[in-house]
């Protein structure tokens, strides 16, 4: 308890005399983190970006600590060294009973930051070990690396859209609307088909019904499934369209 209470304190002060008076519901938000997973902003575990806590990858590494394992393995047939495009499966076992969470990530030079071009493997690598870690312990889109891919745009056509990418990666790493908007984008889907697709997902009646834990996660099924095999996807999201116009497609 007194170590926990040194860490909880000293993330209050360190909180303060980096990012100024924050409102108290950062600072409770912030507590309620220390206490879950008793992560240090001065190790550099926990960061503010856009009035949000965000968890950085030394972070959900301390927190899988805890687990039994982590098993990584690279997806042979989403792999091209020659174009420098990766993509890797991680599974998490929090216990030797666990049937493991699983995660996936990939990268290739247009969906990492040209700080990291070059790395792309390792990029891809680090992503599916921290979907893996949020995925076991039900954490949130809250990783640096996680906004970073958020960040960039898919392919030159999408960074002609989109607004330039700002040094520090930060640039619309909490929304996850635009995430979603980005996947429509990139694969031409039907916005309209892709709403319906995830309240069912979610399991509400209303998309606005569901957590934003459960929109994260949709968002990320949708992406994974799209880049491995589009028409799947639109064969499920053709699932939503009228009666008349099923006709009109057969």
């Amino acid at each position: 308890m007194n170590k926990s209470g040194a860490v909880l304190r000293s993330n209050v002060r360190m909180a303060k005399r980096i990012w100024g008076n924050l409102p108290a519901a950062s600072i409770g938000s912030l507590k309620e983190l220390t206490r879950k997973h008793s992560l240090s902003i001065r190790a550099g575990e926990i960061l503010l970006i856009d009035d949000r806590w965000y968890i950085t990858h030394s972070g959900l590494l301390r927190i899988a600590h805890r687990c039994a394992g982590i098993q990584v393995e690279a997806l042979t047939e989403f792999c091209n060294p020659t174009l420098s495009r990766y993509a890797f499966k991680a599974t998490l076992y929090r216990s030797r009973s666990c049937k493991g969470f699983v995660g996936h990530g990939d990268a290739d030079p247009s969906t990492v930051s040209n700080l990291v071009q070059g790395a792309e493997m390792r990029v891809a690598e680090t992503r599916a070990v921290d979907r893996a870690i949020r995925a076991a312990y039900a954490i949130g889109i809250c990783s640096i690396e996680e906004i970073g891919a958020i960040a960039e745009p898919q392919s030159p056509r999408e960074a002609k859209k989109l607004p330039p990418h700002p040094a520090n990666g930060s640039y619309g790493g909490s929304k996850v609307r635009d995430r979603l908007c980005q996947i429509i984008r990139q694969h031409q889907l039907d916005a309209t088909l892709v709403k319906s697709y995830a309240t069912d997902f979610c399991g509400v009646k209303n998309l606005r019904e569901a957590t934003r834990e459960q929109v994260e996660n949709f968002v990320q099924h949708l992406s994974d499934w799209a880049e491995k095999n589009r028409g799947a996807v639109l064969d499920q999201l053709n699932a939503y369209l009228p009666r008349t116009e099923k006709e009109g497609v057969a």
